[in-house]
């Protein structure tokens, strides 16, 4: 699989934190699968939380633009995505398994994200920095 072919996955990727970011902010808790109205204080976080899930799937699609120049934003992205997974595990133990639409984000978090982190250091490896001219 190629370059192009990994674009258009970390486009889609992106394209998750893009809309339901959108959905938690004008939604709430509430519009979650499973979902329901909670106290003021948890919807308020919720929805603050869902700002930098938005801003998060936006800096992908930036970064998308010059992929070999943002590469460092898409892998610190996706990895700040991908070790989510452990909070949602803690959820399970905490409280029992969510929804499937969340059972299948911690499946997104934990294999397929790491494994798109992989490709992405394969197709953008990281130039040595230039060392300073004596």
């Amino acid at each position: 699989m190629g370059r192009r072919t990994l674009l258009v996955v970390i486009a889609v990727l992106g394209a998750v934190p893009v809309l339901s970011g959108l959905l938690g902010i004008v939604g709430g808790p509430a519009a979650l699968p499973g979902g329901e109205a909670v106290n003021a204080t948890v919807d308020g976080e919720y929805r603050f939380v869902n700002a930098f899930w938005l801003a998060a799937g936006l800096l992908i699609w930036w970064s998308l633009r010059r992929p070999e120049e943002r590469a460092a934003v898409t892998l610190v992205i996706l990895a700040i995505a991908s070790l989510g997974g452990i909070p949602r595990l803690v959820s399970v133990v905490v409280t029992g398994w969510p929804h499937p639409v969340f059972i299948g984000a911690l499946v997104l978090e934990l294999f397929v994200v790491p494994l798109v982190i992989w490709w992405h250091v394969r197709t953008f490896p990281r130039r040595a920095a230039s060392r300073p001219s004596r």
